[in-house]
């Protein structure tokens, strides 16, 4: 058996052959490989897509195994870009994968290659997270943003939508308006309408949080995967119908 060519041929059965040309030809630039952005780097090379970039200095820790993919025993302390991009070459051998370790940060921005043709935020950071909209809005390249998925447990509350249009999260509202101040009109993203929960610390989790001055947000394996798997969709639909984020309407 040809595993190359059978390997995406149930997904040819749903696409037409420009979708799959569209899809091999794109490069897609993906920042964080956590709970979210790991299931949507898997689910582009398993879709067929030609180049994938990943972005992420971070490295497998005890407290990822609940959520992300490349979380396991035998991964912990190695670095994820490194984990994932292994695992992709298995499931997707043909595809082209670049690894930048690398956080991305508004005094340090990691490049956007220019035949980029679009780009994922799957990271925690505010400050980045502005900093990157801000650039890909100036430059033309559609993104795609991934709001808070922390503390939440419905997965059927997950939306796909434009920014100005989002409501009951608290991110989102700040992206607003930050976004607005920056001359940013419409930002596509994946969020959530459930209300976050309130999550209940350990007292290990409590003296963490004294020492370090962060909360660390509740999470389950089922709220950040599907995000990711929309955060992909989102990317993918993009590349077969050729959006625009300059496109957009500005808002008020």
């Amino acid at each position: 058996m040809d595993i190359a060519q059978e390997r995406l041929k149930r997904t040819a059965l749903l696409l037409d052959s420009e979708r799959m040309e569209r899809l091999r030809n794109a490069h897609v630039l993906l920042f964080g490989l956590g709970g979210v952005g790991s299931y949507a780097a898997e689910a582009l090379a398993r879709l067929g897509i030609g180049h994938l970039t990943i972005v992420d200095n971070d490295t497998v820790a005890p407290s990822n195994l609940n959520r992300q993919l490349p979380a396991l025993e035998s991964t912990v302390g190695q670095q994820k870009t490194d984990v994932v991009a292994a695992r992709l070459r298995d499931a997707a051998p043909g595809m082209r994968i670049t690894t930048v370790n690398a956080f991305y940060l508004p005094e340090n921005p990691v490049e956007i290659p220019a035949d980029c043709t679009v780009v994922l935020d799957a990271i925690d950071t505010v400050s980045a997270k502005l900093h990157l909209a801000e650039v890909c809005y100036g430059r033309g390249i559609p993104l795609v943003s991934c709001m808070g998925m922390g503390n939440r447990l419905d997965p059927t509350q997950i939306r796909i939508g434009d920014l100005y249009e989002t409501r009951d999260c608290p991110l989102c509202r700040v992206m607003r308006q930050q976004l607005r101040k920056r001359g940013v009109p419409a930002l596509r993203c994946v969020y959530s309408l459930e209300k976050a929960k309130i999550p209940t610390p350990s007292p290990e989790d409590e003296a963490e949080t004294k020492a370090t001055g962060r909360v660390a947000p509740g999470s389950v394996s089922f709220v950040p995967s599907v995000a990711g798997l929309y955060l992909a969709y989102e990317a993918a639909r993009i590349i077969w119908e050729g959006n625009k984020i300059n496109d957009e309407n500005p808002r008020d």
